[in-house]
């Protein structure tokens, strides 16, 4: 059978998108992460692209045991470099890694990013980047936390 036709030849598939259940009683509902994502990961470029070439301050916490991995990490002189999964720039990055002098270096996964808020104080400006991995019941993946808060401190002046 030389000449079979493949029925899938030039047929793209597509991932599916994220998505968790939010459950309420008895009712379930799926809710797809995809926009939000792209939002937060989005403001979280135009951040890092003021911050670049400035001293800033990096602190993490995490709910799946509800300690702080990294408290007030400085990173001097940013630089950022991202790393996106197709040579598309529209793609957006799945990690962005942070550098400092003398080597330090930090990676953001952008795929589980869900919002980035900022606030600002008298002193300095605070963003706070959230990280979604569905509920602690039910994961989206097994191995990372529910929960985690990257907060990155600029200060003033």
């Amino acid at each position: 059978m030389t000449g079979q036709l493949d029925l899938f030849q030039g047929v793209k598939l597509a991932e599916p998108e994220p998505r968790t259940t939010v459950k309420l009683g008895r009712k379930a509902a799926q809710v797809p992460l995809r926009k939000k994502r792209r939002e937060a990961v989005t403001r979280l470029m135009e951040i890092l692209k003021e911050l670049e070439g400035k001293d800033i301050f990096l602190g993490s916490y995490s709910a799946g045991g509800g300690h702080f991995w990294l408290d007030n990490l400085k990173l001097s002189k940013l630089k950022v470099e991202s790393f996106r999964t197709k040579r598309d720039e529209a793609c957006l990055p799945s990690v962005i890694v942070l550098f400092g002098n003398k080597g330090a270096c930090v990676r953001i996964f952008a795929d589980d990013l869900l919002a980035v808020r900022e606030q600002e104080y008298q002193d300095y400006y605070h963003y706070l980047l959230d990280f979604w991995n569905g509920f602690s019941q039910s994961p989206i993946n097994s191995y990372r936390s529910h929960y985690a808060c990257l907060a990155v401190t600029k200060f003033k002046g």
